[in-house]
């Protein structure tokens, strides 16, 4: 238990998928300022990080790797990081909103791949996308916060917008880089 536990918080922290990985960024640079919305996305997006990350170790030991075929791992996992995405949206915000987290397929595409690679187990690989998940939520909603104060910052006008969100979250990724050899 306390494997996994230290799985959730190092996917979360240290190896967080947007700030050490630089995965799903996109929705990062076009958060809004509405925290509501934000929470939403970010809901959706661990649930589908999550269930991701389960289904494509499930996919990986039982179908791919018994019959020889892991050639076939990129394809695949990409109709599943596509599945995921849409499916969460559907379930949480209604067939209307689909597309926002369309953009999040890379960092979808990138747990399916490592759950399947480095997980031991379906625990594990459960573990690392709700990690995941939970670490790309803290980054969306900690932006979100910060949207309306980076607006009001007197920046010169080249680094106004996606710039200096770039900046930001490199800022933050110095950051994490602070919880380096936790729990070793």
């Amino acid at each position: 238990m306390a494997e996994l536990l230290l799985i959730v918080v190092a996917a979360a922290t240290i190896n967080n998928f947007v700030l050490e990985r630089l995965l799903g960024l996109c929705p990062i640079l076009g958060a809004g300022t509405r925290l509501d919305a934000v929470r939403g996305v970010s809901l959706a997006t661990t649930g589908a990080l999550t269930v991701a990350g389960g289904l494509s170790y499930l996919l990986d030991q039982w179908v791919l790797a018994p019959y020889g075929l892991p050639y076939l791992r990129i394809i695949t996992f990409l109709a599943l990081s596509v599945v995921s995405v849409r499916g969460m949206n559907l379930l949480l915000r209604g067939p209307a909103s689909q597309l926002p987290l369309v953009t999040t397929n890379c960092a979808v595409l990138g747990v399916t791949l490592l759950a399947a690679g480095t997980s031991g187990s379906l625990a594990g690989a459960l573990a690392l996308g709700l990690g995941a998940g939970l670490g790309y939520g803290v980054v969306l909603l900690l932006l979100a916060g910060l949207r309306p104060r980076l607006e009001q910052a007197p920046v010169p006008e080249a680094l106004r917008g996606p710039a200096l969100a770039l900046i930001t979250v490199g800022i933050m990724s110095l950051a994490a880089l602070g919880f380096t050899g936790f729990g070793a």
